[in-house]
Formats: structure tokens, C-alpha cells, sequence
């Protein structure tokens, strides 16, 4: 591992990744965390290496504006709760409390990205129990326990003994995205695998998924964009 910078304006940082199974040059913008990533196969030289990243400057960097720049929790930044963007301000009293374009978080500033993580924390889990607790009682099949996560790579999951597991994060789109994932992560628990029976069952649970399955494809991974102070 290492890193180059390309140079511009910005100027972006590339890590340079070796792997002996690559056959060529790749080039990765994470759209979980901007990172950008250059691998290489194991003899191609690091000039050419560069070589390669300029002639794909323009590519990149039209793929960077799309995705945003990252979004520190603090007052007056937009945070999208329930897929409605929120102004976050300062708030009275003991309570955060839901505006229908804003949030107010009390406290002090330095503990709003903390505090306000939490309260969405518990508001995920609520709707994502009533979701759950819903789609298993119509398919007929109880689930063990419901864990969240701060999950890069997944929405949820489900596993053999019936446990499932949702990103927390899901409270930031829109309810009808977050009630397909846990009617997706229900239905393997019947169906634990992607066959055609699964998809069946995720219809008869959900009704017509792939709507809510291309917005977390197309706008899910700007969801990670919102750091609170990780």
C-alpha cells in the first residue's frame, strides 16, 4: 500500500493498492467514504500507474462532485431524517425534537453529533421493530433478535437462527426504502438465499420492491456521507 496525489483543484489522494490476482489497472471512488483507490497489478510501475489515473482525471473527478462532499454534524447542516432534509439547530429543553425541516438537538454544540446519534439510533430501532415485528407475523415466521449497526457494506441481514441485523442508518431514507430492507431481511427467514421463491416472498410481504431497491443502489451509499464524529 501506498499514495500518490493527483494534482489539481482539488488535489486528490489515491492509494495505491498492489494485488497479485489483478490482471490491470482499476480505479475505485468508495461512495461510502470518498476514498480513492488505484490498484495495480504486481509488476506495473508506479509511472505508469500514474499514467493511468491522469488519463481517468476527468472521469474521477466528475464521479467526486456527484457524490458530494462529507457532512459534519453541527449546527446549521442538512441532515435528511425519515428522507426529508432538516436543518439541525440548537435546541431547548431535555428532548431532541423532530420540525417537519429541521431538528433541534439541546445541549451543547461540541455533544450535538453524539446526542443527535443516539436519538436516531433509538428512532431506527422503533421503526425498524414495527417494520419487522410486521413482516414476520405475515409471513407466519418469528425472528430472535434485532441488532444496528453503523454497517459499510450491507443494510441488513439475516442469519440462520433468526437474527437480524439492520444499519442504522436506514432512518435517513426515505420509509418506504427502510420497510423494504426489513421485508427483504424477513423474508430469509424463510427463504435464506436470493431464488426466485425469496423475491416472490419479498413481493407478497413488501408488494413491488425495485423501486426501493434501486434508490438504495443509486442514493444509498450518499447516506455514509454524514459523519458524527467517527
Amino acid at each position: 500500500m501506498g499514495q500518490i496525489t493527483l494534482p489539481g483543484n482539488p488535489p486528490i489522494a489515491v492509494t495505491l493498492r498492489r494485488s497479485a490476482q489483478a490482471r490491470r489497472l482499476s480505479l475505485r471512488l468508495s461512495q461510502i467514504d470518498g476514498r480513492v483507490t488505484l490498484t495495480l497489478p504486481r509488476r506495473v510501475p508506479e509511472r505508469e500507474a500514474l499514467g493511468f489515473l491522469r488519463d481517468k482525471e476527468a472521469w474521477l473527478r466528475g464521479h467526486m462532485e456527484a457524490r458530494g462532499e462529507d457532512v459534519r454534524i453541527a449546527v446549521g447542516a442538512v441532515l435528511p431524517v425519515e428522507g426529508v432534509p432538516r436543518v439541525l439547530r440548537a435546541g431547548t429543553g431535555r428532548s431532541v425534537a423532530l420540525a417537519p425541516d429541521a431538528v433541534a438537538v439541546p445541549g451543547p454544540e461540541e455533544r450535538m453529533a453524539a446526542r443527535l446519534q443516539g436519538w436516531l439510533r433509538t428512532l431506527a430501532r422503533e421503526r425498524l421493530a414495527e417494520a419487522s415485528d410486521r413482516h414476520a407475523a405475515a409471513l407466519g415466521r418469528p425472528y430472535t433478535r434485532l441488532t444496528l449497526r453503523d454497517t459499510r457494506s450491507r443494510w441488513g441481514s439475516c442469519t440462520a437462527d433468526g437474527a437480524l441485523m439492520y444499519s442504522w442508518r436506514l432512518i435517513l431514507a426515505p420509509p418506504e426504502v427502510l420497510d423494504y430492507v426489513a421485508a427483504h431481511e424477513v423474508a430469509h427467514l424463510a427463504e435464506m438465499n436470493h431464488s426466485r421463491a425469496f423475491w416472490d416472498t419479498v413481493e407478497r410481504l413488501y408488494g413491488d420492491w425495485r423501486g426501493a431497491r434501486r434508490w438504495l443502489r443509486d442514493e444509498g451509499g450518499g447516506l455514509h456521507r454524514y459523519r458524527f464524529g467517527d
